[in-house]
Order: C-alpha cells, then sequence, then structure tokens
C-alpha cells in the first residue's frame, strides 16, 4: 500500500486506493466507484496542513494533473483554473498576463483548492482571505452530479463551499477576481514588541499590508510593512537576495533551531540574533513579496481573534511563555485581514488578527500549543482549519454564526459522509 503523508510528517495513512484524474470525466468516475464500493473519498492537495483535514482513509485523489489555466478574461478580471493548480505556478501564469491576486499568504506550494478550502488568509486590514476572491467554482458531489456555484447558480452551496473543508465534494475548477500586476515596496526591520503592540491599529492603517513575528525570549518583534508602488522592480544582487531570502529566513534559521532542539536552555541566548539581521528594503512584484520559500519544517498552530483583541491576547501569551518556561525557537506570527461572509472562513462577519505559533520539526509541541490555544480561547479564537488545534464540534459551532446552515449544506450534498475522515467526523459531529 502507498504511504501517504503531510509536510510536516505529523499526519500519515494508508489508502487502498490512490487515483489521479487528469479531467473532471474522471473524477465523476472516481466518485461513482467508491459510491458503489461503498468507500471514501478524500482529495489531497501539497499535504500542507498540519491537521488531519485531508488525510485520506480509502480512496485518495490527487489533482494535481488538474492543474491548467481555462481561460483568462481581462475585460472582467477574471482567472479561470483547475482547482489542483500550486499557487505558485498560478502566480507564474497571472505575471505572464500582468495579473496579480489581489492578496496571497506566505506559502505558495498549496494547491489553490486547498488553500481556499482550510481559509488561508494572508495579511492585509483592507484585504480578505484568498476564498473571497472566489467568483465562482464547480463540484463535484458524492451522487457523482457537477454543480456549477456562484452568487445566481447554487447558492447555498456557493456560500459554504468557497471554505469547504473538502466535506462537500471534490472542488474541481475554481474562478477567481484578480487585479491588475502590481509591485510591493517592502520594509523588513525590527521594533521593540512595545512599541509595536501600543501602535499596532495606526501600523495596520497606514501600510497595505503589514505583519510582524515577536522574537520569543527577546523584547523585540521582526516587522514587514509591504505598500503598493509604482516603482519598478529592484534588480538586486544575486548574492544578496539569496543570503536575505534563503541563507538567513532557511539555513541560518535552521542551524539555530537545530541547536536549540539539541540544547534548550541556548535557545533564549540564540533568540537575541534574529533581530539583529537589521533594515532591509526592496521592490518587486506582489507574489514575490508575499510569498518564501520555506525550507525549515515545522508544526503549526493558528487562532483568528478579534482585531481588538490582538494587543490583550499577544501579551498574555507572551507573559504565559516566560511564566511557563518553555523554550521556544520559532517567532510568533501576527497578521490581520479584513472580515468576510463566508460560514466557515476564520474571519467570517469580523476584521481579524491571526496568531500563529510554530515549533521546530522534532521538537515536543503540545504542552505549548495548549497553552496558547487556551488564551486563545478566551478571545473566541477560530482555529485554523489546517493548523494544530484541539477543539471539536461542541466547541467550534458556538464559534461560527452559520456553523448549522453549513452543516444542512453538507448533509445535502454528502448524507452517507463519502467525503469524510476522522478529522472532519470531529469538527463537524459526524
Amino acid at each position: 500500500m502507498p504511504i501517504w503523508k503531510n509536510w510536516a510528517g505529523n499526519q500519515k495513512s494508508s489508502p487502498s486506493v490512490v487515483e489521479r484524474p487528469s479531467s473532471e470525466s474522471e473524477v465523476i468516475a472516481v466518485v461513482r466507484r467508491a459510491v458503489n464500493s461503498k468507500q471514501r473519498v478524500k482529495v489531497v492537495g501539497s499535504g500542507h496542513s498540519f491537521t488531519g483535514i485531508a488525510v485520506p482513509d480509502e480512496i485518495m485523489i490527487d489533482l494535481s494533473k488538474l492543474n491548467r489555466i481555462v481561460d483568462v478574461d481581462r475585460a472582467r478580471g477574471l482567472v479561470t483554473v483547475q482547482a489542483g493548480i500550486v499557487l505558485s505556478d498560478l502566480n507564474a501564469h497571472l505575471e505572464a498576463q500582468s495579473l496579480s491576486m489581489p492578496n496571497l499568504g506566505d506559502v505558495t506550494y498549496q494547491t489553490l483548492a486547498g488553500a481556499v478550502s482550510t481559509s488561508t488568509h494572508g495579511t492585509g486590514l483592507q484585504r480578505t482571505g484568498l476564498a473571497a476572491q472566489i467568483d465562482s467554482l464547480r463540484l463535484i458531489t458524492a451522487t457523482g452530479e457537477t454543480l456549477v456555484c456562484s452568487t445566481e447558480q447554487n447558492q447555498d452551496v456557493f456560500h459554504c463551499g468557497r471554505v469547504s473543508l473538502g466535506a462537500l465534494g471534490v472542488i474541481t475548477e475554481v474562478t477567481l477576481r484578480v487585479v491588475p500586476a502590481f509591485n510591493l515596496r517592502a520594509v523588513e526591520q525590527p521594533m521593540r514588541i512595545d512599541y509595536v503592540l501600543d501602535n499596532f491599529s495606526r501600523l495596520i492603517e497606514e501600510n497595505d499590508f503589514f505583519e510582524f513575528y515577536w522574537v520569543p525570549h527577546t523584547k523585540w518583534a521582526l516587522t514587514k510593512a509591504n505598500n503598493v508602488t509604482l516603482d519598478p522592480v529592484d534588480s538586486p544582487g544575486r548574492f544578496r537576495t539569496w543570503y536575505n531570502k534563503m541563507f538567513l529566513e532557511n539555513y541560518a534559521f535552521g542551524v539555530l533551531c537545530r541547536i536549540g532542539r539539541l540544547f534548550p536552555q541556548l535557545i533564549p541566548r540564540l533568540a537575541t540574533i534574529l533581530p539583529s539581521t537589521g533594515r532591509n528594503e526592496y521592490v518587486n512584484i506582489s507574489h514575490r513579496i508575499f510569498s518564501s520559500k520555506r525550507l525549515v519544517k515545522f508544526y503549526e498552530m493558528e487562532y483568528s481573534i478579534a482585531l481588538d483583541s490582538l494587543a490583550p491576547a499577544l501579551r498574555e501569551v507572551m507573559k504565559m511563555v516566560d511564566d511557563r518556561g518553555f523554550r521556544v525557537s520559532f517567532p510568533v506570527e501576527v497578521r490581520c485581514t479584513d472580515g468576510d461572509d463566508i460560514p466557515f472562513s476564520t474571519s467570517t462577519g469580523r476584521r481579524s488578527a491571526y496568531i500563529a505559533v510554530h515549533m521546530f520539526k522534532g521538537s515536543k509541541y503540545s504542552e505549548y500549543f495548549a497553552a496558547v490555544e487556551a488564551i486563545l480561547r478566551k478571545y473566541e479564537g477560530r482555529p485554523h482549519w489546517g493548523k494544530i488545534h484541539n477543539l471539536d464540534a461542541s466547541d467550534i459551532s458556538s464559534l461560527y454564526p452559520e456553523y448549522q446552515r453549513f452543516i444542512e449544506v453538507r448533509n445535502q450534498l454528502d448524507p452517507e459522509g463519502v467525503f469524510t475522515n476522522d478529522y472532519l467526523r470531529r469538527v463537524l459531529g459526524r
């Protein structure tokens, strides 16, 4: 039997069948065979979820062959693509057409379907997550039926299906709203964490895209302010680009993490190295600023909270890390987005801040993550669907105003649980 595992290696399974369809008709045939044999089906993307959301128990569908650009409608600002396309490839195609996605996360080896289905969001107070960029989608249901879903057709399915958790069927095609290509001026610099928290509202209002990383065991934050500019792309030397983006953020940081895993008592001292990297400013096309390579593997938990709760919640996390004596080598990431109306979006109904904690692969993380989770739950935190958390349906149902509406659509489309697995049973109740 083939072994499937996710990027971080903390989720594994041995599906009985692996299918790699190259057309929508082949996807339909796989689903119908599964229904006839009473087997469950899961679609896997690039495996970047840390939870078991995509773990295939029986039949695994790999959509990597469904990775084409179907149509570009420049007049309407729409691009239709097959759901298995990887975001980095999509960005390259858009760049060639002088187009861009309005917002992106910092990881682009996700598939498009996987990114939207788990509420991947990026940052920027005037922007939403990726799922809110969807204009329409095609969905294969448990009966093998193809639904075209938009604000005009199958409205309820569209409303819920933009963040579907993979529970409603197989998304085969997505039409996205895109914008003319734009450049960003990035300014990356350390700031005192107290200054960042005291001025957080101003920083996110004054910058098109702002995020920061608190460095545990220090009083510093590494900030990233990205603003739309008409200035041309810089042409920095290859060595400078490699040094800043590959050596410092991956190779050197990876060495520090490995030392910290072997000698946890050194982590507070090692942490002081990170804020010393200094100020860095450059201009590039948006998708190259939003995203960067991640060669250092880790485990991650992320919670969304109301924007106004960011400063008090993070200060509680900071105090807890010191009080409990945790040794944390990875910075704590903070981002924000505007709200949206998607039932299972982690920013549904509210402007949101996101606090993400990480631990180096191979390190013990459960106690640290649980302590952070306990704090963020006090702020009505919503866990990222693809990142580690301990909540179940009884917890989650109270966090989403339209939770029951999603459940009703799911029960209508997949009453027998063809697309379910252990994780979905935990968060959806069956």
